[in-house]
């Protein structure tokens, strides 16, 4: 009796084991497909603050939490189900799906870079400080939508990452994704909007030490929010720019992938130190010089050819 005992207990302890070793498995793919999508992540993180600027600061944290509940349910409802289909199914339609996202970011980042040389760039009008229910709402909704489009570019760079995996894993792990990331963006996104809050309340104080941080934080918030978007534009460029190298290689054209992998071992090789981190800043800066091309090819296309019933813009 207590050798079988023993012996439940030894296989229960393997199983502990081997469920443990794929928590961390999981883990581990789902944190190396969220690096994937960082550049979108990045842009989903500069976006998001806008939809609460000019707010009573007591409905900024409400109205973030909706929006973050819409993306969760964007991932896990649609995004997710529909991506998982097609990985089973149609799993070739997977890469031109993804370059369709990479070139969208490439022209994201694009048409960001056009704004700021042409002064065409939108500026958000401010919100007035008291709102109504309804148009809250529409505000919600709004962000929502525009959070389906960054949240479908962001599952399906990561699905892509964990393609392999059994179709229970792919699931698992794009949970977790789906999870990890909604909390990483908007639990940034709030702590970004209550930040100058936090400033004028330590500069409220009687303390100098504490008012000097105060003012540094309600200084700083422009310069960090503009970073942000700096960062962002750079990602989305080398993030679209990426895929698109890949996902033509996948295709069956080596030639733009193959030059770009040769020059990054030619340059880590001649500077011989740091072989590794050289040659990912040689692929990141091609891979940026891509996307910049190809998001310049569209906004073109988009903004600046003349099509009947538009003047081309100036």
């Amino acid at each position: 009796m207590s050798g079988g005992l023993f012996a439940l207990l030894d296989d229960v302890a393997v199983l502990a084991r081997l469920a443990a070793a794929s928590v961390d498995d999981v883990a581990a793919a789902a944190g190396r497909a969220s690096a994937k999508a960082a550049g979108v992540v990045i842009d989903d993180t500069a976006v998001t603050p806008q939809y609460v600027h000019g707010l009573a600061a007591e409905r900024e944290l409400p109205i973030i939490r909706k929006i973050a509940v819409g993306s969760v349910r964007n991932k896990l409802l649609i995004i997710l189900p529909v991506i998982l289909l097609l990985s089973q199914f149609l799993p070739w339609v997977l890469t031109p799906i993804l370059m369709l996202g990479g070139t969208y970011l490439c022209f994201e980042g694009a048409e960001k870079i056009w704004g700021k040389l042409s002064g065409h760039e939108e500026h958000t009008e401010a919100l007035a400080t008291e709102i109504g229910p309804e148009q809250e709402k529409q505000m919600v909704a709004g962000a929502v939508r525009t959070d389906l489009i960054l949240s479908a570019e962001i599952m399906v760079i990561a699905l892509n990452e964990v393609a392999e995996e059994p179709f229970l894993a792919r699931a698992l792990i794009l949970v977790v994704v789906a999870l990890g990331i909604t909390v990483l963006v908007y639990g940034v996104v709030a702590l970004i909007v209550k930040m100058d809050d936090v400033g004028l309340s330590l500069a409220g104080r009687a303390n100098r030490v504490a008012q000097s941080v105060g003012h540094g934080l309600v200084r700083g918030m422009p310069w960090l929010l503009t970073a942000i978007g700096l960062v962002g534009t750079v990602a989305m460029l080398w993030v679209g720019g990426h895929i698109l190298l890949v996902g033509t290689d996948d295709l069956g054209w080596h030639a733009p992938y193959d030059l770009v992998h040769h020059l990054e071992e030619d340059v880590a090789h001649a500077v011989g130190v740091l072989e590794g981190a050289v040659a990912w800043v040689v692929n990141t800066a091609f891979s940026a010089v891509v996307g910049l091309v190809v998001g310049a090819v569209v906004v073109a296309v988009l903004h600046l050819v003349p099509r009947p019933g538009r003047k081309a813009a100036h």
